[in-house]
């Protein structure tokens, strides 16, 4: 028997986690602009580098507040987590075979981690045998293979509705969430990660000393600037939200973020997708990008002085 949610779409994004998740609220018919979503969540603002960029960089931090901070915008997230060498990890692809197929059958959008490439695709169906999925490749997963990678990680979700809170609510949780990710990053990432402006610090370091994974640096760098660009546009939104004494310090953080989203931008275009070789070879454009990503590290750090001052204001 082959079951499937007509319509169930990926919506392509670099952060391929939202736009599963973007994919899922748009079949559950939740209107919620993709710069709510991404600074809602608190996505937009955030940052995570490997010393030598490499490109799983933008995957591999926790994502539990990231993943709660959806409830704000009316919708919540149920998933099975497991790793390869764990005793019950079975047992897990079991779990997150049985809840999806359930989901699937109450008509509820599903996504999970790695069905093909270390990416997140949608899960729109299923057979006997497998997960049918959608994104960035499309294809059909034998159940028993969910997690059983190099990578070694099983990850399973499926996304519902519910209540959304206030937009003032939002704003601040959302921000209460990148400060705490930007200035504290115990529990947050692996050894040899880095958050907020140590984030920075490190891309910048890399191409300054050439340890730097070409297509990693392309990646990084497609991310964050996608990232920072929603930035600007939820900051502009929660402006016509929220407003009022708000007004001054939002206006403030935008500029900083148009700042930060341009050389961002100019980062990206020097080093895009997919690279030309396995190493970087362009000398100047790193110098260039240095360039670009010292002015991001100066305007980063003003940026989130001014979301702490959001988050105080009662």
């Amino acid at each position: 028997m082959i079951k499937k949610l007509e319509g169930l779409q990926w919506k392509p994004m670099w952060v391929s986690h939202l736009g599963c998740i973007k994919g899922c609220l748009e079949y559950l018919k939740l209107s919620v602009s993709d710069a709510w979503l991404f600074g809602g969540t608190g996505h937009a603002f955030i940052i995570s580098m490997y010393k030598t960029l490499c490109p799983s960089g933008p995957t591999s931090w926790s994502t539990e507040k990231f993943l709660k901070l959806g409830c704000n915008l009316g919708y919540f997230i149920e998933g099975v987590w497991g790793w390869k060498g764990e005793k019950d990890f079975a047992l897990k692809q079991k779990i997150a075979w049985d809840n999806t197929k359930r989901a699937i059958d109450r008509g509820i959008p599903c996504y999970g981690w790695e069905l093909e490439i270390p990416e997140f695709s949608m899960v729109y169906g299923y057979d006997e045998s497998g997960y049918f999925y959608s994104g960035v490749k499309d294809g059909l997963r034998p159940w028993q293979e969910l997690g059983n990678t190099k990578i070694g990680i099983l990850e399973m979700h499926y996304v519902e509705t519910c209540n959304v809170t206030d937009d003032l609510g939002t704003v601040k949780e959302a921000f209460e969430f990148v400060l705490e990710h930007a200035r504290s990053p115990r529990g947050w990432l692996p050894s040899g990660y880095k958050t907020g402006l140590c984030g920075f610090d490190i891309w910048i370091n890399a191409l300054e000393k050439g340890s730097v994974n070409a297509f990693g640096m392309a990646y990084n760098s497609a991310v964050w600037s996608e990232c920072r660009h929603f930035a600007v546009e939820f900051l502009k939104e929660a402006k016509m939200k929220i407003g009022g004494k708000y007004n001054v310090l939002l206006e403030e953080a935008i500029k900083h973020y148009e700042d930060i989203a341009y050389h961002l931008n100019s980062v990206s275009a020097l080093f895009p997708l997919p690279p030309k070789s396995e190493e970087i070879q362009d000398a100047k454009g790193c110098d260039m990008a240095v360039k670009h990503l010292r002015k991001v590290r100066k305007s980063e750090e003003a940026g989130l002085a001014i979301l702490e001052k959001i988050v105080v204001i009662s």
